[in-house]
């Protein structure tokens, strides 16, 4: 089976990221790395809502994610080693997440890489943390 990779914080879990595990599940078995709290305060500037033991529970839990875990590494590239471990076929990235960087890397490594484009299921709104976080701390 085609092994997809997507890697993020997944704080606020909401309709947007949802959307985005189904569509990359489409392509195969879906990998999520999920940013530790260290990574995500350190890029955020913020700790998270919900902590990394609590994030890893709710993105496992859903019916598109083969395997789930928490990258052991820090900064942007947070995951290289769970990508080296797992060798996937296919990086799944939003539009948002695509990087020269992360592109450069990940194609070094023979890895297809794939730009989405954020788009809702159905008539759903588009979501996204920020947007969220902004109305929740007012």
């Amino acid at each position: 089976m085609v092994k997809v990779f997507v890697s993020g914080c997944f704080d606020v879990l909401h309709s947007g990221h949802i959307r985005f595990f189904e569509e990359a599940a489409q392509y195969g078995d879906l990998y999520v790395s999920i940013g530790s709290d260290k990574t995500v305060a350190a890029l955020k500037h913020r700790p998270t809502l919900y902590n990394e033991l609590e994030r890893l529970y709710m993105v496992s839990a859903l019916k598109y994610v083969h395997l789930a875990f928490i990258a052991q590494g820090s900064g942007k590239l947070d995951f290289l080693n769970e990508l080296n471990e797992i060798k996937p076929d296919i990086f799944f990235v939003n539009s948002d997440g695509d990087t020269a960087e992360k592109r450069k890397v990940v194609e070094t490594l023979g890895i297809r890489y794939i730009v989405s484009h954020r788009i809702p299921k159905d008539l759903l709104p588009i979501r996204s943390t920020t947007a969220i976080r902004q109305v929740l701390c007012k």
